[in-house]
Parts: structure tokens; sequence; C-alpha cells
């Protein structure tokens, strides 16, 4: 693992990677999902993807990339963008899964990949929007922090200004970013993924004009079992 100091405006960040492939001629940037790292993307692809320089990012905030900041998806896109620029790497092909596959979506590559990919703001169930409801009662009589009790289990341990930033996380719509994505995109995604739905990627899909959809039995995490199949396909469309 390595480690570079990049900074936005006034806030520095100091962003963990690890690099497969170093001699490889073509770059594949690899972002991972909301609560998780590099490691998991590693597992995944290490051994697939030969031909490319994989270049595995932990997120601000997340895995050994430190933040101490309030931050939006076009904030990660930025620190990501000026991370990419000082390694002297190439957007050819970013992949990002979950929230991840927005901040590879802001960062405009030649050919975006996105593993159930976050972005469509999908309908609360009756059950999160009855949390929200006690929640906001209960801060309205000046008892916030037991709310703390009703947050998401991806952000329970977590600071405050992180639990700010997923707030800002699960309010981002990037339709509009994914219908003005001109270049070429590769969408897998996972039948049974109850974090981001089908019907997400499905129009994600058909907001992105120039891309192909395949879906995968498995769940949120489909890629774990999938590599190889999404290596071969990417390797024939784009080299």
């Amino acid at each position: 693992m390595a480690v570079k100091a990049v900074r936005l405006d006034t806030q520095s960040f100091d962003i963990a990677y690890d690099i497969v492939n170093p001699n490889a001629k073509n770059d594949l940037i690899i972002l991972h999902g909301w609560g998780s790292n590099k490691e998991i993307m590693k597992q995944a692809f290490s051994q697939t993807l030969s031909d490319f320089r994989h270049i595995y990012i932990d997120l601000p905030g997340f895995g050994k990339s430190t933040n101490e900041y309030v931050l939006t998806v076009y904030d990660y896109a930025k620190i990501i963008d000026t991370f990419i620029e000082k390694m002297g790497a190439k957007k050819f092909v970013v992949m990002g899964h979950s929230y991840g596959g927005k901040v590879a979506t802001l960062l405009n590559p030649e050919n975006l990949v996105l593993l159930s990919s976050a972005g469509i703001i999908e309908e609360k169930s009756s059950k999160v929007k009855a949390k929200i409801a006690v929640a906001k009662t209960l801060k309205a009589f000046g008892l916030g922090k037991i709310t703390k009790a009703f947050r998401s289990k991806d952000v329970v341990q977590m600071s405050e200004h992180m639990y700010a930033t997923f707030k800002n996380a699960i309010a981002e719509n990037l339709e509009k970013e994914f219908a003005n994505f001109k270049n070429k995109a590769y969408i897998f995604w996972g039948e049974t993924d109850t974090a981001t739905s089908l019907a997400s990627g499905q129009k994600i899909h058909k907001l992105i004009k120039n891309s192909q959809f395949k879906t995968y039995e498995q769940d949120h995490y489909f890629f774990l079992k999938n590599s190889n199949d999404i290596g071969n396909i990417l390797r024939d469309g784009i080299l």
C-alpha cells in the first residue's frame, strides 16, 4: 500500500492506494462502494485484466484514506481527479461499485464500468419512512441524540462529518449526469440486489445511450463471483 497527499482548496487528504500490474500500459482506476474499501475490489479483480495497470483507491474517509470534512459526491470526484493527475495516470477505464459508480461517472472516463451503481433515488420502504418520521419528531423535541439509534448500519460507527457526508450521498440524484455521459459504458448488476435495485440499473442503462448491460444471479456483491466474466467482456470490448 502507498499513500499520496491530495489537496482540494484548503482541505487535505491522504489517499491510500495499491497498484497491480505496474508495467501495463492501459490504466484501470477502481473505486469501492460506501462503507467498503479497496481490498474487496482487489479481491475480485486483481487476478483479472492483466493487460491493465490496476489502481485501487480508498475513497476519503474509508480504508486507510483520511477525511475530516463533510463532502459531496462532486467533492469526491474532484479529489480523485486530482489524485489521478498527480499519479500521472489516465482515465482510460474507471470502474466503480455502488457509491464508487457515482464518483466514476463524474470522472467522465473514456470507458465507464458500473457495478450496481448508486445514483438513482429510489422509493423508501415504509419501515424507513417510519424511522425518519420518528427521528424528526424526537429532534423537534430536543432529543436529537436519541436519533442516532435510527441511523443506517452503514454509518453507525462513523464520525459526524462522515454521517453528514452519508446524508448527502443518499440525496444525490445523478440522473442528469448519467444522461449526459457520452462515452462508452459497461453496466453490470446483481439480479437480487436490495441496496441498488435492478430497476435502477435498467434506468441507468436507458439514460446512458452508449452502454451495455448485463445481470448476474447474485446480490450487491455479485462481482466477487463473476469477476472473470466481467473481465473478459471488458477486454473484448475495450482492447
